[in-house]
């Protein structure tokens, strides 16, 4: 039996998108006992999984670098026959490189990659010119070993889960997650209020987020007049979350995590992209997804493939210029 191990210690979003590997590689060898690497917290992600043997947990937040050795002898006990590492930092470099694997890959990016038998290079854009998503960067890794078409993420809430929300399921309603770590990723809060107020009253409204995100999503309820709000913020599992998204009629949701959440179960989703760009290759993979942005072009946008405290230029027009008819549109059309 092959033995396979993939490395994504990055955040959640990055993780849930590196799934799509681990779908293509269950697929070409079923067989193969398949591990994961994830930050401590993200493990979370992969309870119940059908296709994983062990999910191997680094702390990066404590004693980094005690763990970081303790994983490897971890990994070389294991004798893995292939190591995929998605990431391009060094201490994931460090563990692909002497983790004793017949086959090790990773991006040329990694400081250790000189070390790989097999070095990939990243890019933003294919042959034809046209941008990758980063399912289709991360594919670049294993296509020598399955086929050149990349799997999408996914996750698989489990039958607690999905009974967990059904309670949240008896009529009609949409999944809002209005927080994100950058402020520039963010939709402002006054523009959320905004159109919730907008939304028909026969839809049930749920603010969906983490335990960090409970404030925000409280405020906003609190500013609300829709008669049918209700923060779930901190109050969801990962995957409850994902459960709940499916079911919806539509998510909104920034450039962040719950965008990834929702592609990882083909929930119908309305990404609000304000000072980044989908064409950095992070958008919606959903069957029944759309891209809202400011209808003006601007030249200072997108500032930065990632998000920034502030709007350097202190106007913050690429998400003030959003109107609610582009939200509200969305709701209409499914």
């Amino acid at each position: 039996m092959q033995k396979i191990l993939i490395i994504q210690t990055a955040f959640i979003g990055d993780v849930v998108l590196a799934t799509g590997v681990l779908e293509k590689m269950h697929q070409y060898n079923p067989v193969a006992q398949i591990d994961f690497l994830v930050r401590k917290g993200n493990e979370a992600l992969f309870a119940n999984h059908p296709f994983l043997n062990k999910v191997l947990v680094w702390h990066k937040k404590e004693s980094k670098y005690k763990y970081l050795f303790q994983l490897l002898s971890t990994i070389r006990h294991t004798k893995y026959d292939i190591v995929i590492n998605l990431q391009r930092f060094a201490a994931t470099g460090f563990l692909t490189a002497f983790s004793k694997a017949h086959i090790t890959i990773g991006f040329d990016k990694n400081p250790f990659s000189f070390l790989f038998s097999k070095k990939i290079t990243h890019v933003f854009t294919g042959s034809a010119g046209k941008p990758l998503h980063e399912i289709e960067r991360n594919h670049l890794l294993i296509e020598s070993l399955t086929d050149a078409f990349a799997a999408k993420p996914r996750l698989y809430p489990s039958l607690a889960d999905e009974t967990f929300v059904k309670p949240y399921q008896q009529q009609t309603y949409i999944c809002i997650a209005p927080a994100s770590v950058w402020f520039t990723k963010q939709f402002p809060v006054e523009k959320w209020i905004s159109f919730i107020h907008q939304i028909p009253h026969d839809c049930n409204v749920y603010l969906i987020g983490g335990p960090t995100d409970a404030v925000l999503c409280d405020s906003i309820t609190a500013a609300s007049l829709h008669p049918a709000i209700k923060s779930l913020a901190g109050k969801l599992s990962f995957l409850q979350s994902a459960a709940l998204q499916k079911g919806a009629k539509m998510n909104y949701v920034n450039d962040s995590a719950p965008m990834h959440f929702a592609s990882s179960v083909n929930a119908s989703t309305t990404a609000v992209y304000c000072s980044t760009i989908p064409g950095f290759g992070y958008g919606p993979l959903s069957d029944n997804s759309f891209i809202v942005e400011t209808p003006v072009p601007l030249p200072c946008r997108p500032c930065g493939i990632h998000g920034k405290k502030a709007c350097p230029l202190g106007h913050f027009k690429c998400a003030n210029n959003i109107m609610n008819e582009q939200l509200l549109l969305t709701i209409a059309s499914n």
